[in-house]
């Protein structure tokens, strides 16, 4: 048995349970304390401040109710498990409400026991090391939400640091999924703009036709069904930042437009000849390198210069494995408060599976993955059986065999419906509507899916 701590407290009135019980756990290697009541059990903790109390229920004076709430008061991360008898199972549950990890019930062998105290020790172990994981996040880096310790990123955050206080154009270039609009907003939201407009366009999503009046906006009477003045995402976002998203996606004819505005810093308003000054910060993304696009004639070199003073370039997560860790237990830590769940964190053999994964998705998949499993999981860590196939595939192969669980139809056809949602969502980044007409749905029947399954937008 693993000692997951230094010393152990027996609060037990009968003298034979109470000698059994200590002398089976220093064979197993506790450094063991005895008590016949709660007073007494109380006046040794208050001494040494055990790791484990292993009390009985029903005592003389204090019982161990009562020890309970003191010991807890005292140290919260002690572990306490509570002896009981059949007939007081309900004040059992109590206290398990009341901060205990277990209780076992009268008669129980010292095989049941030791495994019992072996499983608690597990618990406190993952819980101390979700606790380092935890401190990690804290010590990271602070930009937004982004989050790593690795090389790679470390100098990401340095980067973004250094052009956050000037206002010279970055283009962020990486593979999708590896968190590129949170590059971009963590540069507003660090700069001296942060208290001005953060606008973001998505390129890919806007037809060529509409370009132009999203981007500089529109007269009345401009064109049939502009029935009213609009500004465009230039002037919405003046003197803050405006982000182009996949700017590799513009058409060849609208960068000429794009690359005068930039020189000039104005634009005209579709059906107006007036010039009006627009004061922006640009960052944009791309997931194809655009000087390779450049050399197959699908984007202009000289916009790429004028969008190009600083290029930061995103590491596809494969290539930062040691961030893994902490950016799963982050994701897990949202999913389980969002909804209602205790998930303490991931089984080793989760772990070895996220490492040995290509992560083709990046952090988007990964984000995805964690969601997906926090949705199933119905215990106190994730195992290999809450994950995908094909995540289950890249574990260790002693444990594959016992993570194909059988389950019912219904409950297969409900997770693998909830998986199809999620990985709609993660595609759309998020927009029901796309989503929904990629499901081949209506958007009214994703929301109620998405509703019964639990699943929160990306």
């Amino acid at each position: 048995m693993k000692v997951c701590g230094r010393r152990l407290l027996i609060a037990e009135d009968e003298p034979i349970l109470r000698i059994t019980i200590a002398d089976a756990l220093r064979k197993e290697g506790w450094e063991v304390d005895v008590a016949e009541d709660g007073t007494k059990a109380l006046a040794l903790f208050e001494r040494f401040f055990h790791d484990l109390v292993l009390s009985d229920l029903l005592m003389p004076g204090m019982d161990g109710l009562e020890l309970l709430r003191r010991v807890k008061a005292l140290r919260p991360d002690t572990a306490v498990v509570i002896i009981t008898a059949h007939g007081t199972i309900e004040t059992a549950v109590e206290a398990m409400q009341l901060g205990a990890i277990d209780f076992i019930t009268k008669p129980f062998s010292m095989v049941q026991l030791l495994l019992r105290l072996n499983n608690v020790c597990s618990f406190k172990l993952l819980e101390q090391q979700n606790v380092r994981l935890q401190e990690q996040l804290e010590r990271r880096f602070a930009f937004g939400k982004i989050i790593g310790k690795s090389k790679r990123m470390l100098e990401v955050f340095e980067l973004i640091r250094m052009v956050a206080d000037s206002d010279a154009s970055v283009l962020i270039q990486g593979e999708s999924g590896t968190g590129k609009e949170l590059v971009a907003s963590a540069i507003h939201f660090n700069s001296p703009r942060r208290t001005q407009p953060y606008i973001r366009v998505s390129c890919a999503s806007l037809p060529e036709t509409l370009l132009e009046s999203e981007l500089f906006g529109f007269e009345k009477g401009a064109f049939t069904g502009a029935s009213e003045r609009r500004i465009g995402r230039f002037e919405a976002a003046a003197g803050g930042t405006l982000f182009l998203d996949e700017i590799g996606e513009l058409p060849l004819s609208f960068q000429v437009k794009l690359l005068r505005v930039l020189q000039e810093r104005q634009i005209e308003r579709l059906g107006s000849h007036r010039p009006i000054n627009v004061d922006v910060r640009i960052v944009s993304a791309s997931l194809r390198p655009l000087d390779e696009e450049i050399g197959d004639g699908l984007f202009r070199e000289d916009l790429f210069f004028r969008i190009n003073t600083v290029t930061i370039h995103l590491p596809p997560l494969r290539e930062r494995r040691e961030d893994i860790p902490i950016l799963a237990q982050a994701f897990l830590e949202e999913f389980s408060r969002e909804r209602g769940k205790s998930i303490a964190g991931f089984s080793d053999e989760v772990l070895e599976a996220f490492d040995a994964y290509h992560w083709s998705g990046n952090v988007r998949e990964l984000r995805n993955v964690v969601e997906r499993a926090a949705l199933f999981c119905k215990h106190s860590t994730i195992s290999l059986e809450d994950l995908p196939a094909n995540l289950r595939a890249t574990g260790p192969a002693p444990h594959r065999a016992a993570s194909q669980q059988v389950m019912t139809l219904h409950e297969a056809v409900e997770r693998a419906a909830a998986e199809a949602i999620m990985n709609a969502l993660a595609a759309t980044e998020g927009r029901r509507g796309d989503a929904a007409q990629l499901l081949g749905i209506s958007r009214k029947t994703l929301w109620e899916k998405a509703k019964q399954y639990g699943i929160a937008d990306e």
